[in-house]
C-alpha cells in the first residue's frame, strides 16, 4: 500500500496547494504493507554512546541541521517535508522534548501518516511507560486520521499488555477490550487484503481466555461459542485466503469434538455458514480483479485513483454502504490529497449514512487535508446544520474556512452567502438579526477590495433584502444601497436594484428621487437610454398627468443629447479609418508646423471661423463638456486630431490650444533625446522619476501622463535629456526597479507604430497605449472615465500549502490596499457605526 500524505497534487492543484507532501522515504510509509520502510534508528538506544572519532563531528553537523530546520520552520511553518526532517533529525539526536513539541506542531496543520503514529506511540510507550492513558489518548488520535490496520494492532497489543484490568481478565477488562476489537472490526473488518488481520487478533484473544477458565463447563461453554460465532462471522466476509480460514475453522471444530471430514470442505459446517460463506467467496472473486490492480506497486498516483474510482463505483452499485466506507477510507489514506476522492466522500455520507458523528469525522479530515477546496468548506457548513450542530460549532468551522487560501474572490464570497444562509434559516430558533448584519459588514470590508461589480451587487442586493425583511428596518436596507453607489454609482444595475425596492415597498416618491438623481449620469453601453426610458415607463404607470410631463420635459433633451454623442462617436471613428494619404502619416505631425498643409486652416482658425454646433453632456460628477456636432470633412482630419490630442493630461499642464502654441512646443516635444517610461508604479510623481534618474544627470523635463478625470497616474511617462549620451545612459536602466517595480525605458520614437517598438518599451499591466504615436487614437476613444485597474492580491500568498490554516491574506490589511480600497473602507466603516448604533 502506497504511503498516505505522499502523494503530490494533480495539476493545477499542485500549484494552488503549494509544497507538495514528502516522499515514501521521508514519511516512512503506511506501514501495512509487507515491506514497510525501516524507521530511523531509536535515539533510546544504546548506540547513542558511540564514542569513536566520528561522533563528535556527527553531532555537531545534526545540531546545525536542527537549528536551520527550527530556522527554515520560523520562517514558513507551512512547509510539510521540513517539518518531517525536523522531526527524523529530532528522534535521531534524542532530543525527547523538542521530539514531543516539534510532532504536536505539525499535527497542528497537517494530518500525520499512520507511520508516523506508530512511531510517536512507541517512542512515548518506550519513555513513559506508567502515562497509560496519555499514551492510549496518542492512539486514538492516529486512529482518526486514517484507516491503518497495523496501527489498529498495535492499539491492541498496547492495551492488551498494559491494561492491568485487561491483563488481569477482570469483567471491566474483558468488557473493554472485547468492545475495543468490535470497534477494530468496523472500521477495518471488512478491508478485503488487510482485514482478516483484525479477525484472527480478535480470535486469538478470545481463545486465550477461553484456555484460563478452570472447571466452570458453563462459562467454557460460552466462550467456545464466542469463538465460532467469530468464525461464522469472518466466514460471511469477502476476505483473501478465504479456503484457508474454512480450514482452520473446521480444525478448530474437530478439536472441540465435532468430527468433520478434513477432504470435505462443508463437513461439520452448518448450512447457514455454508450458504453465507459462498456468497462472500462469489462477492470476493468479483472484487479480486479490482484488488489485483490496486496491488500494483508500478502503478501511478493517477492510475490508482482511477481504480479506485471504478471500484467505488462497483461498490455503491452493490448497496452496502459499510463496504463503501471502508473503500473509501482505503482510498483516501493512500491518496490524502485528491479532492476527487474526498468529494465524492463526503456527498455519499450526505446523502446515504448520514450519520452525525461519522459526517463531521469525515468533514474535518477532507478539510484538512484539502483546505484549498472552498466547496468543501460549503458543504461541510451545509452538513453541520442538517445535522443540527450548535450555532458555536458553525462559527468555528465559518471563521476556519476564511483563513483558508482559495483560487478566487468568488469562492470567499461564496463561503460567506453560505453563512448568511444559514443564520437566515436559523432565525426562528431565536438568533439576533445582528449576527447577520455583521456578518455582511465584515464580508464588504474582507471582499470590497477585490470583488467585480457583479459579487458587489450580489452581496449588496441580498444584504438589502434581508434589512428590510428580516430586519424590519427599511432604513438601513436604504443604507446599504447607498453605501454601494459611493463605490458602484456608475454601474447602472446598482440604480436598478435601489429603484426596484423602493417600489416595491410602494414608496413612489422615493423612486422618483432616485430617478431624478441618475438619468443625468453617463452609464456603459445603452444604460443612459434605458435608465430615460425606465423613468418615463415609471411615471406613465405610477406618477400623476403632471409627474408624467415633468419626466419628458426632463428626459427628451437629455435623450438628444445622448443621439448627438453617439453621432459625434460615430463621426471620430468613420475618421480614424480614413485612409493614410488623406489623413496623414502619423500623429506626431500634427505637432510639426512643416508637416500641415499650406492650404488648410489651422484648426484654431477653423473654430474661430466657424463654430460648430455644441451639446452639453453630464457626466457622473455633474461636469459637463461640449460635444462638436459639426461634419467633419476629410480636409480636416489634422484638426479635428489636433482637438482630440488636447485631451491627453501631461505633467506640464501644456494644452495646445492653436497652431502657433503648437509652433512655440515642437521643440519641446520633437522627441530627439526623450525616454519613454512604462510601468510605472501608479503612486509615482514625477520627483520619483527625478530621483531614479539622478545618478545619470541631464533631465530636463518630465511628462507624467495623468488620467484627465482622476488626475491619477497611467504609468506612463517621458523624460527629456539635454543630450543623447544622458539618454543612452538612461535607456540602460530598462528593468531597474522604482518604487520596488521594474520599469520599461526606451528611445521615444513617435515615427515608429506600436508593432516597430523595441521589445520592453512598454508595459503589459496598463490598460493604455503608451507611444506618442497612439496617442491620437486614445484621444478618439469614447469620453468617458477609464476604468480602474484591477486590483490583485498582494503580499506573500502563505496559503498554496495544502491544509493550511493560518491568518488572512496580505491584501485585506489596511496599508496594502489601494486609495480608492481605503475609501470603501471608510465608508463601510462609517456604515458600519450607523448600524451598531441602530
Amino acid at each position: 500500500m502506497a504511503t498516505p500524505m505522499e502523494e503530490d497534487l494533480p495539476g493545477a492543484e499542485a500549484e494552488a496547494a503549494g509544497p507538495a507532501p514528502p516522499p515514501a522515504a521521508a514519511t516512512g510509509g503506511d506501514g501495512d504493507g509487507e515491506n514497510p520502510a525501516p524507521a530511523p534508528p531509536s535515539p533510546f538506544s544504546d548506540s547513542d554512546s558511540d564514542s569513536d572519532d566520528g561522533g563528535e563531528g556527527g553531532d555537531a553537523a545534526d545540531e546545525l541541521r536542527i537549528q536551520a530546520l527550527e530556522q527554515a520552520l520560523q520562517e514558513q511553518p507551512l512547509d510539510y517535508e521540513s517539518h518531517v526532517q525536523y522531526i527524523q533529525c529530532l528522534r535521531k539526536s534524542g532530543k525527547i522534548e523538542k521530539l514531543r513539541a516539534a510532532r504536536e506542531e505539525m499535527n497542528k496543520y497537517f494530518p500525520l501518516t499512520p507511520k508516523m503514529w506508530q512511531e510517536w506511540t512507541k517512542d512515548e510507550a518506550s519513555l513513559r511507560p506508567e502515562s497509560f492513558e496519555d499514551i492510549e489518548k496518542l492512539y486514538e488520535r492516529g486512529l482518526q486520521e486514517y484507516l491503518s490496520v497495523r496501527l489498529w494492532r498495535d492499539y491492541l497489543d498496547f492495551v492488551e499488555e498494559n491494561d492491568k484490568s485487561v491483563s488481569q481478565c477482570s469483567p471491566s477488562g474483558l468488557t473493554k477490550m472485547r468492545n475495543l476489537f468490535e470497534r477494530a472490526i468496523t472500521a477495518g473488518g471488512l478491508h478485503v487484503t488487510d482485514g482478516s488481520k483484525l479477525w484472527e487478533a480478535y480470535r486469538e484473544y478470545e481463545m486465550a481466555i477461553l484456555t484460563i477458565i478452570d472447571d466452570d463447563d458453563e462459562e467454557k461453554a460460552k466462550q467456545v461459542q464466542r469463538i465460532r460465532v467469530l468464525f461464522h462471522r469472518q466466514l460471511s466476509v469477502p476476505l483473501v485466503d478465504m479456503e484457508s480460514i474454512l480450514a482452520e475453522y473446521k480444525s478448530w471444530e474437530a478439536e472441540q469434538g465435532n468430527a468433520n471430514d478434513p477432504t470435505s470442505n462443508f463437513d461439520g459446517v452448518p448450512s447457514n455458514v455454508v450458504s453465507a460463506y459462498k456468497k462472500a467467496t462469489e462477492m470476493y472473486n468479483v472484487r479480486k480483479q479490482y484488488e489485483d490492480q490496486l496491488s500494483n506497486a508500478d502503478a501511478s498516483d493517477g492510475d490508482k485513483l482511477e481504480e479506485f474510482l471504478k471500484y467505488i463505483k462497483f461498490e455503491e452499485s452493490s448497496g452496502d454502504p459499510a463496504r463503501v466506507q471502508v473503500l473509501y477510507e482505503r482510498a483516501v489514506a493512500e491518496l490524502p490529497v485528491s479532492t476527487d476522492l474526498w468529494m465524492g466522500y463526503t456527498s455519499y455520507l450526505d446523502k446515504t449514512l448520514k450519520v452525525p458523528a461519522v459526517l463531521k469525522s469525515v468533514y474535518q479530515r477532507a478539510t484538512r487535508n484539502c483546505t484549498w477546496i472552498s466547496e468543501l468548506w460549503v458543504r461541510y457548513l451545509l452538513s453541520l446544520e442538517r445535522i443540527r450542530a450548535s450555532e458555536e460549532e458553525l462559527r468555528h468551522v465559518f471563521e476556519q474556512a476564511l483563513q483558508c487560501s482559495f483560487p478566487s474572490i468568488k469562492e470567499y464570497l461564496e463561503i460567506y452567502l453560505t453563512r448568511v444562509d444559514s443564520l437566515r434559516r436559523r432565525m426562528a430558533d431565536g438568533l439576533d438579526f445582528q449576527l447577520i448584519r455583521q456578518t455582511f459588514m465584515d464580508a464588504t470590508e474582507f471582499l470590497s477590495p477585490q470583488m467585480g461589480t457583479e459579487d458587489l451587487l450580489l452581496l449588496h442586493a441580498y444584504w438589502a433584502k434581508l434589512e428590510r425583511t428580516l430586519g424590519n428596518d427599511l432604513a438601513a436596507a436604504r443604507g446599504v444601497w447607498e453605501n454601494t453607489l459611493k463605490k458602484s454609482g456608475s454601474v447602472l444595475e446598482v440604480w436598478q436594484h435601489y429603484i426596484a425596492m423602493e417600489i416595491e415597498t410602494e414608496h413612489i416618491h422615493e423612486a422618483r428621487s432616485l430617478y431624478k438623481r441618475c438619468y443625468t449620469k453617463r452609464f456603459s453601453g445603452s444604460g443612459s437610454e434605458e435608465i430615460c426610458h425606465a423613468w418615463i415607463r415609471f411615471e406613465r404607470e405610477c406618477g400623476t398627468l403632471e409627474d408624467y410631463d415633468l419626466a419628458v420635459k426632463k428626459v427628451n433633451p437629455r435623450l438628444k443629447e445622448l443621439m448627438m454623442f453617439k453621432a459625434q462617436q460615430e463621426v471620430k471613428v468613420d475618421t480614424h479609418v480614413v485612409p493614410k494619404e488623406t489623413t496623414g502619416s502619423d500623429f506626431s505631425q500634427k505637432r510639426k508646423p512643416s508637416k500641415i498643409p499650406t492650404k488648410q486652416q489651422p484648426p484654431a482658425k477653423k473654430k474661430k471661423d466657424n463654430p460648430p454646433k455644441s451639446a452639453v453632456l453630464s457626466d457622473d460628477h455633474g461636469s459637463k463638456e461640449q460635444i462638436s456636432t459639426g461634419h467633419v470633412k476629410t480636409g480636416e482630419v489634422s484638426g479635428e486630431k489636433t482637438q482630440a490630442s488636447m485631451e491627453v493630461n501631461l505633467v506640464d499642464g501644456s494644452r495646445r490650444e492653436n497652431t502657433a502654441s503648437k509652433e512655440s512646443k515642437s521643440n519641446f516635444y520633437s522627441d530627439k533625446c526623450t525616454a519613454y517610461m512604462s510601468n510605472i508604479d501608479l503612486t509615482a510623481n514625477e520627483e520619483h522619476i527625478r530621483r531614479f534618474f539622478s545618478d545619470i544627470g541631464g533631465v530636463t523635463a518630465i511628462r507624467l501622463l495623468r488620467d484627465k478625470f482622476t488626475k491619477k497616474s497611467r504609468g506612463i511617462a517621458y523624460v527629456d535629456f539635454s543630450d543623447n549620451e544622458h539618454l543612452e545612459a538612461a535607456i540602460r536602466k530598462n528593468k531597474h526597479k522604482l518604487l520596488a517595480k521594474k520599469v520599461s525605458v526606451a528611445r521615444s520614437d513617435p515615427s515608429k507604430g506600436k508593432k516597430n517598438r523595441e521589445a520592453g518599451s512598454f508595459s503589459k499591466d496598463q490598460g493604455t497605449s503608451g507611444d506618442r504615436g497612439e496617442t491620437a487614437e486614445f484621444a478618439n476613444r469614447p469620453d468617458k472615465e477609464i476604468p480602474k485597474d484591477k486590483p490583485t492580491i498582494a503580499g506573500k500568498n502563505t496559503f498554496a500549502a495544502p491544509r493550511s490554516v493560518v491568518k488572512p491574506l496580505g491584501w485585506t490589511q489596511k496599508d496594502e490596499k489601494s486609495d480608492v480600497g481605503a475609501e470603501e473602507l471608510k465608508s463601510n466603516e462609517e456604515f458600519r457605526n450607523l448600524l451598531l448604533k441602530k
